[in-house]
């Protein structure tokens, strides 16, 4: 199959019915609704199931049930939508119920606008519903990454029985870029057979039951103890990253998704006019990923946190580097894209020993 152009939410879903995909459930909302189109014009062909829910508590639940039965399920949104979901999401956390969400992200606080932005940052990765839990959230930057990224979300969230997001935002779902679905990443994971799937009694002695209420206190704590024990392993082995020219960095930026774009080509401009800059992209954003900081932080004289939003990834990047180096901060909320005269400039300024 030939590299095809597509947008990146229309790539998105085509990757997901490839990675096994047949139940898919959504509201529409701007700027994802072609993942909404385009379901529901191939779930059919496939075999699958794509219902357009009364509204985004609806289309959660539907991906409880669905997930619950063990089927491999998706639903997408943008931010105002997925603040309408969070309560199912701790529900689907709680119960341990694998799925696949994706937010592609656009301005807020509120409905906002529908320009893509990157304000969804503490929503994913800290918990935006009740209760301990942890999501594994990816980033992509690119349309191909779009793809790329959907099996292996599917992958870890069958895994480790919890919900995936895929952190995009407006302008990744909108632009255009070739997509090699052949290269995309196929299973190989020893993944563990759904034993747990309330797929009928069948020959089993007990009956499957999907639960997150406990009301026994210690039980209920032994069972939160389990999760977290679920989230140490991932933490020590689903951290993605990327390093650019950062052997000889003294000033190194950070970036995720669309940002981590513009970053490129500006440490690209930083370099030819001889100032030693790299780049940090976390690809996983929790958990985060720590060893990059670690491995450069005693020879940089500072870290620029580009984002597309007022500064959400900063406490992440400070924590890494245990605040032993000053870490800056240049970003534009509201879809806004930050400049890169101005990224930049700052960077010369660190360079020269700004604080």
């Amino acid at each position: 199959m030939a590299k095809v152009l597509m947008k990146g939410n229309e790539a998105l879903a085509e990757a997901a019915i490839q990675a096994g995909c047949r139940h898919y459930f959504g509201y529409p909302i701007t700027p994802q609704n072609e993942v909404t189109a385009y379901m529901a014009k191939r779930m059919p062909e496939v075999g699958g199931v794509f219902l357009q829910a009364e509204s985004e508590v609806s289309a959660i639940n539907m991906v409880y049930g669905a997930g619950g039965a063990g089927a491999r399920v998706m639903t997408s949104t943008s931010s105002p939508g997925l603040s309408l979901m969070q309560e199912g999401i701790s529900y689907l956390a709680g119960a341990q119920v694998p799925c696949v969400i994706v937010n592609i992200m656009r301005g807020g606080p509120g409905l906002g606008d529908i320009q893509g932005a990157q304000g969804d940052y503490f929503q994913s990765t800290k918990g935006g519903g009740h209760g301990d839990y942890k999501l594994i959230v990816l980033a992509p930057s690119t349309i191909q990454e779009m793809a790329d990224l959907v099996q292996e979300a599917f992958d870890i969230a069958d895994e480790y029985r919890n919900p995936v997001v895929i952190l995009g935002d407006g302008m990744l779902g909108q632009m255009m870029e070739p997509v090699d679905f052949e290269n995309v990443k196929k299973t190989k994971r020893n993944l563990p057979e759904k034993t747990w799937a309330t797929t009928g009694r069948g020959n089993r002695e007990h009956r499957n039951v999907i639960n997150s209420l406990y009301i026994d206190p210690p039980v209920l704590e032994k069972h939160n103890y389990v999760l977290f024990e679920k989230y140490k392993r991932a933490e020590q082995n689903e951290v993605r990253y990327e390093m650019v020219n950062c052997d000889d960095a003294e000033v190194i930026l950070v970036a995720y998704g669309t940002m981590a774009r513009v970053a490129k080509n500006v440490m690209n401009i930083a370099r030819r006019e001889g100032h030693k800059v790299g780049l940090i992209r976390p690809i996983s954003l929790w958990p985060f990923p720590k060893e990059p900081f670690k491995k450069t932080v005693d020879q940089v004289k500072g870290y620029l946190v580009v984002e597309m939003s007022m500064g959400q990834m900063v406490e992440d990047v400070q924590l890494a580097t245990e605040c032993k180096k000053p870490v800056h901060f240049y970003g534009r909320p509201a879809g806004m894209i930050p400049e890169p005269s101005v990224m930049l400039e700052k960077i010369k300024q660190i360079a020269g020993g700004a604080r």
